[in-house]
């Protein structure tokens, strides 16, 4: 894929949106201010692109994960897309696209923490340290799950926003954000008052996949097709590195404490030893 090619990725969206085409209506499931969107736009475009098709993309806002969920399943639902970490459940009722969209970053944890406790996680270097602190989470993500299978406890919000004012409010000591939602949250108005720890990194293995609802095979097919092309004509690879690159470098992942965590969740199903799809550090 040459450079041209992903530069009109990057920037074509309402280009293509005026032209007709396939329709995708996707839940915007953080709101508008949702790190992961302009990443998942370029690579919705990517999929289309290599399938020569016109995507024209079309947000249904106000509703959380679980929310979308249910209007997928309905037979009068409204909603035909969302991004998000798998889980047994949602491969059971929807239809994963098993490219992972980030390459397993969303596994990858960074701690935001109130901005006068930057020696919150100095020490810390061990599950059990870890948990004598309380994590914030959404409550219908599967990271919840797998923070308290591990024994963290948490507290939970079903209101993304809502998690930000929490930790302002000290109603749970650290949120942990994956390496590719951090910095957007941070230098948004959700990040007033916090900060990045500059010690710890939590890593469970996860995927970071479109899910489509089971009354649309032909377009999980068709998404497939596509970033598997990108995958294999290297797009996917350049739309990875112009989004994620640069704010990589600048965690300094190496010089973290890791904490390994399992993941109960994982599905049997998820492509680990396709090496070329995850990030390595």
């Amino acid at each position: 894929m040459t450079r041209i090619l992903v530069l009109w990725l990057l920037c074509g969206a309402s280009a293509l949106a005026q032209a007709a085409g396939i329709q995708i209506h996707y839940a915007l499931v953080s709101g508008d201010n949702d790190p992961h969107w302009p990443y998942i736009q370029a690579l919705l475009l990517l999929a289309c692109a290599e399938e020569g098709q016109h995507c024209e993309l079309l947000a249904a806002r106000d509703m959380n994960q679980g929310r979308a969920m249910e209007q997928m399943l309905r037979p009068d639902g409204r909603v035909d897309l969302f991004w998000g970490m798998t889980s047994r459940e949602r491969e059971r009722k929807l239809l994963p696209v098993r490219v992972p969209l980030d390459k397993g970053l969303i596994g990858w944890r960074v701690m935001l923490i109130n901005a006068d406790r930057p020696q919150l996680l100095k020490d810390v270097k061990t599950t059990a340290q870890l948990a004598q602190l309380r994590a914030g989470q959404g409550q219908d993500w599967p990271d919840t799950q797998i923070l308290q299978q591990a024994g963290l406890p948490v507290a939970t919000s079903a209101d993304y926003p809502n998690l930000f004012s929490m930790l302002r409010q000290r109603r749970y000591d650290y949120f942990p954000r994956s390496v590719i939602e951090v910095r957007q949250e941070l230098a948004s108005p959700f990040g007033k008052g916090l900060a990045l720890d500059p010690y710890l990194l939590l890593h469970y293995p996860t995927a970071f996949y479109f899910f489509v609802s089971p009354k649309r095979p032909e377009l999980a097919r068709m998404l497939r097709q596509g970033l598997e092309k990108g995958v294999a004509d290297g797009g996917f690879e350049q739309l990875f590195r112009a989004f994620n690159g640069e704010h990589l470098r600048e965690l300094k992942l190496s010089a973290r404490t890791i904490i390994e965590l399992p993941n109960p969740l994982l599905p049997e199903a998820t492509p680990l030893a396709r090496r070329e799809l995850w990030f390595h550090p």
